[in-house]
């Protein structure tokens, strides 16, 4: 069982699905420095491409989407993705080899099914992609046979569904009612259209939400078999995003309600048979998430835990960020300005940070922290950092193995919170990020 420390984790830290994070972007890096990094690419090369589009916005949801409500909006929307495919894809080397493609949103199945399918052509004509991995995000809500058919006929293996909660109460007080039998066919829909690796994302610190909710959701993820889990802790910042001002803030279980959620979480996941992927995700010992765990393999980037060791990602869509050895780049977030400057042959990166090698550096101990609790510090970190890591030390949460840094069992939910120490855009920096738990 977890200790809390309430004084540890008093300061929202980043989930580093990359180092630097996207708070040091900034204009100074644009299409150009994308341009030339695109052109040196080589080797394996992912791709994510983000479909902002729902049929409903969910009340907490901090995602770049809006409601699908327009067929002019969706296809101009499609139409503007179609030539960035093909301008980004011109410039990518033949020795690049696109190996996976993932699509996120949003919903992706918020778009017609023809249209995606459309989509999925276009990828694999433009960028001579030969049997890539296909993951996709959807949303239980919008899921039908048309969907199904879609998904088994071009060959998506991974899914990632949006159920959150199961809880009916739960459900209104967030803004997105699916009843468990909606979720239920969803995954049997699934499976019998060839998904072999099927994520469920569910959420602990809701408005009234009780441990007797998490426990018949996390009850109900384990029986319909779900390969993957994400337990994350809902962060409730409504002066950033206005839509979480329609949930009653008065609900909220307090930070010592939330710590014990994610412990109880972890505790009954893993006595479940599920691998601990982090303190918030888990993964069945069979899944390529958990084998990469247990082999020192796991890798974070954008999409968060992976197996992916694809030196390069590329973005594909308003708001997309694109990350390279050296260069981190992030399109256009105003889905009108990204189809004007589409419409005009103009790739939309337009914020970013060039990676230094003390970044990279820094970037390394931070990722090998977060997936495999333990990373090599050079002397000069240690000198830096050890003061700052005292509060860990005396908690017992990590310990000093030589010139490696350790963190135990009992503090992985700390493991954002001690991978900040390594992080000088931190020190002097007031930007507001998640909770740590």
């Amino acid at each position: 069982m977890w200790t809390y420390h309430p004084d540890l984790l008093a300061v929202p830290v980043p989930r580093y699905t990359s180092f630097p994070t996207a708070a040091e972007f900034d204009d100074s890096v644009g299409a150009p420095a994308f341009t030339a990094a695109l052109e040196q690419a080589s080797g394996d090369v992912s791709l994510y491409v983000h479909i902002p589009f729902c049929e409903k916005i969910c009340w907490y949801c901090g995602c770049n989407t809006g409601v699908a409500n327009r067929t002019s909006r969706v296809s101009g929307y499609l139409d503007a993705l179609h030539r960035e495919i093909g301008l980004v894809a011109e410039r990518l080397p033949r020795g690049a080899r696109v190996t996976r493609i993932a699509f996120g949103g949003g919903s992706p199945n918020g778009i017609p099914a023809v249209d995606f399918v459309r989509l999925v052509d276009a990828l694999s004509l433009q960028f001579s992609a030969s049997s890539p991995v296909l993951s996709i995000e959807l949303d239980p809500r919008t899921m039908g046979s048309d969907w199904a058919a879609v998904i088994d006929a071009v060959g998506i293996t991974r899914a990632s569904l949006g159920v959150q909660t199961f809880a009916p109460s739960l459900q209104q007080a967030i803004g997105r009612v699916q009843p468990a039998r909606m979720i239920e066919e969803t995954t049997a829909m699934l499976r019998g259209a060839g998904v072999d690796s099927l994520n469920f994302d569910l959420m602990y610190g809701l408005p009234g939400q009780t441990m007797a909710d998490l426990d018949d959701s996390l009850a109900h993820t384990v029986a319909l078999g779900a390969d993957r889990i994400a337990l994350f802790g809902y962060a409730h910042v409504p002066h950033l995003i206005p839509r979480q001002r329609k949930i009653d803030a008065h609900a909220l279980p307090d930070a010592a309600e939330r710590f014990a959620m994610a412990a109880h979480g972890h505790a009954l996941l893993v006595d479940a048979g599920y691998v601990p992927i982090g303190f918030d995700h888990f993964a069945r010992p069979g899944d390529a998430l958990a084998r990469a765990m247990l082999s020192g393999r796991l890798r974070r980037n954008f999409q968060g835990f992976t197996e992916d060791a694809a030196p390069v990602l590329l973005g594909l869509g308003a708001s997309s960020i694109s990350g390279f050895p050296e260069l981190l780049v992030q399109n256009e977030k105003n889905t009108g300005r990204y189809r004007m400057m589409l419409s005009q042959d103009r790739l939309t990166a337009h914020r970013g940070i060039r990676r230094q090698a003390e970044d990279r550096r820094r970037g390394a101990v931070i990722e090998a922290l977060l997936c495999r609790g333990r990373a090599r510090i050079a002397p000069d970190l240690q000198y830096e950092a050890w003061p700052l890591l005292l509060p860990f030390f005396d908690a017992g949460l990590c310990y000093r193995d030589g010139e490696d840094l350790v963190i135990l069992p009992g503090g992985l939910p700390y493991a954002r919170s001690i991978a900040a120490r390594f992080d000088p855009y931190r020190k002097d920096s007031l930007r507001r990020f998640s909770s740590a738990v």
